[in-house]
């Protein structure tokens, strides 16, 4: 499976036998932590001291960190056989996953279509069945863009949950480091070992009520919003999105239909995302411009015109937008929001982003297809991505739950029971690997 979906950067054959050794003496002796001895991969964009850390990119060929981040170093602690860095597009910069460095990475519910992005190889990884668990990060989307297109479980944690740091400079106030599994329960085991304060990471928070018991949605008020008065939505997206509502609400869910009254978040993220990248990235644009993507040279030559007084302004936005979903969850007395993941399945490897949604054309300047997720990362909620259903070419679609600052444990408790309800192993049928020519 990994020529003919490429979902690997970096193969840590050696380093991974090592570790299963040591697993399976650990085990031996009755002992072992939560993760012994599951392999498990890693975003490439995750530093590792000593592993290649090209983020996709040929202006970063051959750079190798001397450090390696407290995730990586928590999952290890806790017995993980890490055995590969996954593919990301350059700088994780685009919703897809496609590099000058290392190619294509093909979704394996039909591979000539995306992964999504910026955690793709992670996502396919976990799809395919190659390993159980994967570490990704998520800075506009990209954990749960590519858990919507490959039909499995994404989850953004609040900001700061899972410390990043030691990382590289840019989003340092958008991006999340957070899991990819095929079930809420999956990600559950592997948040627990890695998140909570860490001292090398400033805008690391203490882990607080993880382990929550799943509960019976019978009698559980869900806020929902088909749209967020402003993203729009393909006709069997909507479709599938209603059908796990009716299923909720049969099983005794309280569903009331709210939102948070913003318009599109897309100018907030960009001006923040582009600013952030152009002097994260800064190098490469003055000395390797010409090796450079054209969509990373748009992102940087972007972020090069942002104004002070345009940052600052959109920094100011992100406290409305906070306070709005505050206010969201005040006024409706709700343990979670619904909302689509995205308004349409996975589009082709011939373009970066969907020509329309829902008969909306997507375009220049803003590429606006991933309306539901900038506000989670913008005002640092928790939210998780979780698969409902098949659109008409056949491919996953997926409703995003999402919940306040600290809310984790509840929130992921609370996916855990809408995934019993909406059963997608039923609805989906076979394993996706199973549809890969070889």
């Amino acid at each position: 499976l990994e020529a003919a979906l490429n979902p690997f950067s970096v193969r840590l054959d050696a380093r991974a036998r090592w570790a299963a050794e040591q697993a399976d003496a650990v085990l031996a002796r009755g002992e072992g932590g939560p993760l012994t001895g599951l392999p498990i991969t890693v975003k490439d964009s995750h530093w590792m001291a000593g592993i290649e850390s090209a983020h996709g990119s040929l202006a970063m060929a051959g750079h190798v960190p001397t450090e390696t981040c407290a995730a990586i170093e928590r999952l290890e602690a806790a017995g993980a056989v890490i055995f590969a860095k996954t593919t990301t597009p350059e700088f994780c910069y685009s919703g897809i996953t496609a590099s000058p460095l290392h190619g294509v990475t093909r979704n394996p519910w039909n591979p000539d279509r995306t992964c999504g992005g910026s955690s793709g190889g992670s996502a396919v990884a976990v799809a395919a069945g190659l390993g159980p668990l994967s570490l990704g990060g998520d800075g506009g989307g990209s954990i749960r863009i590519p858990a919507a297109f490959c039909g499995i479980v994404g989850f953004k944690p609040t900001f700061g949950l899972v410390p990043r740091e030691p990382c590289a400079d840019g989003w340092k106030s958008l991006v999340s480091v957070g899991l990819m599994a095929r079930s809420v329960a999956d990600v559950r085991l592997m948040l627990s070992p890695i998140a909570g304060i860490h001292q090398r990471d400033r805008h690391s928070i203490p882990a607080l009520s993880l382990d929550v018991p799943t509960p019976d949605v019978r009698g559980l008020r869900f806020a929902v919003s088909e749209d967020l008065g402003q993203a729009p939505v393909d006709g069997d997206a909507l479709s599938a999105f209603r059908a796990a509502l009716d299923r909720l609400a049969e099983s005794g869910a309280e569903i009331v239909h709210d939102h948070p009254g913003l318009d599109s978040s897309v100018w907030t993220w960009a001006t923040i995302a582009a600013a952030d990248a152009r002097w994260s990235e800064a190098h490469a644009w003055e000395h390797s411009r010409h090796v450079l993507t054209e969509r990373t040279r748009e992102m940087l030559a972007f972020g090069e015109q942002v104004t002070a007084d345009e940052y600052v302004l959109a920094q100011y936005r992100r406290e409305r937008i906070h306070r709005a979903y505050v206010d969201l969850f005040e006024r409706t007395g709700s343990c979670a929001l619904l909302t689509p993941t995205l308004g349409c399945e996975a589009f082709g490897h011939d373009a970066y982003h969907p020509g329309t949604i829902g008969g909306v054309d997507v375009g220049p300047p803003w590429l606006d297809w991933a309306g539901f997720l900038y506000d989670a990362n913008l005002g640092g909620f928790p939210a998780c991505a979780l698969p409902i259903g098949l659109g008409d070419d056949g491919l996953p679609l997926s409703m995003q739950v999402l919940g306040l600052r600290g809310w984790d444990g509840p929130l992921l408790a609370v996916a855990a029971a809408i995934e019993a309800v909406v059963d997608f192993k039923r609805v989906a049928g076979p394993a996706p690997h199973a549809r890969v020519e070889i």
